[in-house]
């Protein structure tokens, strides 16, 4: 699930949908779950389950019309899908979230066990996800898990959060991020809030006018993050000043662990997108799990070290109080001119990161768009510009709106964090749930991988998952109501899309 979704190809879902709309109707009959068996894609499951990957076409044979789809191939390694994971997860949170950690905690000992728990907790999750994705190798992920285990209401509602909560809300998110820095290179007159909404608003345009012109920043995203780390690393721990001694007193008022585990688990937030490559993965039942625990231990100890780099440069205390904690540090370590380097840097990289999440969640939107009908306006694809042009109006004008009421609460990130926070993990718990309901419902499927410890690890999993929506909800304000009242919005139009069934 996480902030980064998977990248989907519009051409692949053509094929998945013409089934339901075309001339040749299906039902959810057993011709249909033959269908499932021979091309993986379940029929409430067509929306969100193609990524952008290799394919090969197959022919099959449905009702007595021959119809070709296209399938993965299996093209990607071990290292491709440890070095896909850490490219994926290691974004520009760890330029932003380690204050709001520390601000959280109020102690070194305390900010490093948060750090650790995160990746103990995502290697958790990742066991439980290695399961599923290794039972069930669908390109959908989660929402194949979901539609499996709970239905096509809930499949609907994941759908809905995707569209209005998720991917909006992760716009906004690294939009704010991008405007704490950008905001360090300009006048005063550019607050990070408006640097945030120009940022939505072209890139969102630019996505409008065509594919290419939308993909342009992709080709720096990950060299600029990579120079900005390894910035960060080198100015704490190799030219930083020492620091005062510290000084004593009692941790911040307001400080929460918990909230600390929102910020540091979002930080980890992409790791499960590993679900989506399964069916790409050479040996997959083999190495789906290798990927991950490679892949997250990987991580963590890229964290860890960033951390003591903040610690080491800047001390818990400076750290609490910064917008722009990178910025400080190489502001200390260098002069202003370290600071302006590293904040273009990271502006750079967090404007590809929105870039990518404009390009995947309006895909996503479009696949809502052409599997619901009370939603068709958004499957509709323009050829011209071969952009799904709706989709990207849609998400752009709710993550523009996110912007203003960031800027209203003057807790810009920490708000969207707040907005997306509650509904991400109320999924991220159903996911869990769904490893029980399958184990017991589809027992006889196949399953290469199964967790260790079972039902423990997949307990501690869901206990960890309600541990942080209740925390998401608690310890947060205005932004996760919002987020909440936009999701329940979603069940009222299942609600009026089943009445509009019915009266045919």
């Amino acid at each position: 699930m996480g902030f980064f979704p998977q990248k989907v190809c519009p051409h692949s879902l053509e094929f998945l949908f013409s089934f339901a709309r075309g001339s040749a109707r299906v039902n959810e009959t057993e011709t249909e779950k033959s269908l499932d068996r021979e091309i993986g894609v379940p029929y409430p499951c067509r929306a969100l389950a193609v990524p952008y990957q290799k394919q090969v076409l197959i022919r099959i044979r449905l009702n007595g019309m021959q119809k070709e789809t296209a399938v993965p191939q299996k093209t990607l390694s071990l290292i491709d899908g440890v070095a896909l994971i850490v490219g994926v997860v290691v974004g520009t949170g760890i330029f932003k979230t380690p204050s709001l950690v520390a601000a959280n905690t109020g102690s070194d000992g305390a900010f490093f066990l948060a750090w650790i728990l995160g990746g103990v907790l995502s290697l958790i999750g990742a066991l439980c996800y290695a399961e599923l994705a290794a039972a069930y190798p669908h390109a959908g992920g989660d929402y194949h898990y979901l539609t499996r285990a709970f239905g096509k209401n809930v499949a609907f509602l994941f759908g809905w959060a995707r569209m209005t909560v998720i991917q909006p809300g992760s716009i906004a998110l690294l939009a704010f991020v991008f405007g704490d820095y950008l905001s360090q290179l300009l006048p005063p007159a550019f607050s990070p809030s408006l640097c945030a909404f120009l940022a939505v608003v072209t890139l969102t345009a630019t996505n409008v006018l065509g594919t290419q012109k939308g993909a342009w920043t992709q080709n720096v995203l990950t060299a600029a993050k990579v120079i900005g780390l390894f910035s960060v690393l080198l100015a704490g721990l190799a030219f930083a000043p020492p620091l005062p001694p510290p000084a004593t007193g009692s941790p911040q008022a307001g400080a929460s662990f918990g909230l600390a585990m929102v910020f540091v688990l979002l930080t980890f937030g992409g790791w499960n997108e590993a679900a989506y490559i399964s069916a790409e993965l050479h040996e997959g039942e083999r190495n789906m799990i290798r990927v991950l625990l490679w892949g997250l231990g990987t991580i963590t100890v890229l964290y860890l070290f960033a951390g003591v780099a903040y610690i080491n440069g800047l001390g818990l205390s400076v750290m609490s109080s910064s917008d722009v904690v990178a910025a400080d540090l190489l502001r200390r370590s260098f002069g202003e001119g370290g600071a302006r380097i590293v904040s273009a840097l990271i502006a750079v990289s967090a404007l590809g990161a929105i870039n990518a999440t404009i390009f995947t969640g309006a895909r996503t939107n479009y696949a809502v768009g052409r599997d619901f009908e009370l939603f068709a306006f958004l499957g509709r694809w323009r050829e011209k510009t071969n952009v799904p042009a709706n989709a990207l109006l849609l998400q752009g004008a709710i993550a523009s709106g996110l912007v203003f009421l960031g800027m209203m609460t003057r807790r810009g990130f920490e708000t969207m964090v707040e907005f997306t926070a509650p509904v991400f993990w109320l999924f991220f718990l159903l996911t869990g749930l769904s490893l029980f309901v399958l184990r017991r419902r589809e027992a006889g499927v196949p399953r290469p991988f199964r967790v260790p410890l079972y039902p423990l690890i997949p307990l501690l999993f869901c206990i960890s998952c309600a541990y942080m929506l209740r925390a998401s909800l608690v310890y947060t304000g205005i932004g996760a109501a919002v987020g909440l009242v936009l999701f329940f919005t979603g069940a009222l139009f299942l609600g009026a899309a089943r009445l509009r069934r019915q009266k045919r």
